[in-house]
């Protein structure tokens, strides 16, 4: 089969993994709420995991079907589309406010998950038993909000707006039709982890480029659109205090969920690469950003444009780093 094709289905399998993603919240938000769980324990389990399932479908199935690199590629391009990509459009819409309460907290909590990454990093390999470690610290995350939201102090915004239940638009209502969406959901976050993990495979060796760079580029971007569209569609509302807290939640989600799940399905091994340049890039781009929370700067459509010619930058150091430009 020709390139174009593999890209194409590539492609497919990233529309089905948003689509299967979204209807699957959807519809065990529904079931849930006709349990009588509280909005908030929804939002910090159900529709939080969920919206990282694209991420984590791919990274635990490229694993499985023995491309570790992909699923190490996936967890830190991922990271860098969030800080680069996914805010630099919002912040050109409009100037992004850093001073939502607890933007600082999750600022703290996401950079200390990309330190523990590297470190986890240094020997190459990521096993079993740091799986299970990185996996306990989301729970104990998820645990630490749901306590301080209880006791009534302020959450990061992404989880305030994530436990925001009772607005979500499109909740099915009909029990047969919350079975479907559970159903759709469950079938087709599989077939497209498999459709993106298969091509993805496939385009590196036809690219003569590491899986790693596939998951870095491509596959990153794919599974970042559900970030990248809330955040765009929250500057839109005026609602840009959101998009902060959107991204630097996805990257300690990315890390320790998708991370702990994918070394648990496998030794996840890491490219030298890796750990010459792409983690820091990930680490460096956070540290930027965060300066912006900390000193409570709005970040501007100038400081937009400079993230969004940062990442442009960072992918064409890839393709020169692989030979293909």
């Amino acid at each position: 089969m020709p390139i174009f094709f593999h890209f194409l289905m590539l492609s497919v399998g990233v529309i089905i993994l948003l689509f299967a993603g979204d209807i699957l919240v959807r519809g065990s938000a529904s079931l849930a709420r006709k349990w009588g769980v509280p909005p908030l324990i929804i939002g910090l389990t159900v529709v939080a995991l969920g919206t990282s399932a694209p991420e984590l479908v791919v990274s635990v199935g490229a694993v499985l079907n023995g491309a570790p690199g992909l699923a190490i590629g996936n967890i830190v391009g991922s990271n860098i589309a969030n800080m680069l990509l996914v805010l630099s459009i919002p912040a050109i819409i409009l100037p992004i406010t850093t001073t939502a309460p607890g933007t600082r907290r999750n600022v703290m909590f996401a950079l200390t998950a990309s330190i523990i990454l590297v470190l986890l990093s240094y020997d190459g390999q990521i096993y079993f038993w740091q799986g299970v470690m990185l996996f306990g610290l989301i729970i104990i995350y998820l645990l630490y909000l749901f306590t301080q939201a209880r006791a009534g102090m302020a959450v990061a915004a992404d989880i305030r707006e994530l436990a925001d239940v009772e607005h979500m638009e499109g909740l099915p209502k009909r029990a047969s039709t919350v079975a479907a969406f559970i159903m759709i959901g469950i079938i087709g976050l599989p077939l497209g982890g498999h459709l993106v993990g298969s091509n993805g495979v496939v385009i590196a060796e036809l690219m003569n480029v590491s899986d790693a760079i596939i998951g870095l580029t491509i596959v990153a971007i794919g599974t970042s659109l559900p970030e990248l569209a809330t955040s765009v569609i929250a500057a839109l509302r005026r609602h840009d205090e959101l998009a902060v807290g959107n991204a630097f939640g996805s990257n300690i989600f990315n890390v320790f969920a998708v991370g702990g799940a994918s070394a648990m399905a496998g030794t996840l091994t890491v490219p030298a690469s890796f750990l010459q340049y792409d983690l820091w890039v990930m680490i460096g781009a956070g540290v930027l950003l965060g300066g912006f929370a900390f000193a409570r700067i709005k970040i501007g459509r100038f400081a937009g444009v400079l993230l969004l010619l940062g990442y442009v930058a960072y992918l064409v150091g890839l393709m020169v780093r692989e030979g293909v430009l």
